[in-house]
């Protein structure tokens, strides 16, 4: 279903990015934002389950800026290359590849199609980042655990959150911190630990995965169309 395209932002940095089209007209577009592990087979998954669902999707190869093409596993030490790629990224950089992920969207779908973002992990983190920097009109974010360090930023479209209560990455008075802060974001917790979404992790869950994506969804069309 994917094919990868090449992105340039408006610093000038060239990216690769993995693109999934649905099989008909597309509702809109969606920006699927990755884990640590890069865009790997499970992200390309998810891109293509939302272009299953009508939306033109594109996932952004982030660490483009560090190492070209990363695509990891979930072990231990590839969750330790994942982190040590991360912290060189700065969220700035990060900004200007959404926003060019989000133009090439409407580049084919017009300049008034609405966008949407969605990310995992560190992506739930970015995807908090677009709504509070980027002109798109609904974000969603999973398990983001910088979220908390973007605090003093304010969405300016609407967002949704899911977070694990199980999970040892965000403690609990990070969530009700971002709460406090941002009572107009839609929050949910699950009984579930970090990375429940994915069916390659420890930690999957699949009836908080089930139900996450059914809120997500219902989500994306209220917002998006």
């Amino acid at each position: 279903m994917g094919e990868t395209v090449r992105l340039q932002a408006s610093d000038g940095h060239g990216f690769d990015a993995y693109v999934a089209r649905p099989q008909g007209d597309p509702k809109t577009g969606l920006v699927v934002c990755q884990e640590v592990f890069g865009v790997n087979e499970h992200i390309r998954e998810v891109a293509d389950s939302f272009a299953e669902a009508g939306y033109l999707t594109i996932a952004p190869h982030l660490f483009d800026r560090i190492e070209r093409g990363v695509s990891l596993g979930y072990g231990p030490d590839d969750l330790d290359y994942g982190r040590s790629l991360r912290a060189r990224i700065d969220w700035d950089d990060a900004a200007l590849d959404i926003e060019a992920a989000v133009k090439r969207l409407r580049e084919e779908l017009g300049q008034d199609a609405r966008i949407g973002v969605v990310g995992y992990c560190w992506g739930g983190s970015l995807a908090w980042l677009a709504a509070c920097r980027l002109p798109v009109q609904a974000a969603v974010g999973y398990y983001g655990g910088q979220i908390y360090e973007l605090n003093d930023e304010d969405p300016r479209c609407p967002t949704m959150l899911h977070f694990g209560e199980e999970d040892p990455i965000i403690a609990f008075d990070q969530v009700e911190a971002i709460r406090e802060a941002h009572p107009d974001v839609i929050d949910h917790v699950y009984r579930a630990g970090h990375g429940f979404n994915c069916d390659r992790r420890e930690d999957y869950d699949e009836a908080a995965a089930n139900l996450a994506r059914s809120r997500t969804l219902a989500f994306l069309a209220q917002h998006l169309g």
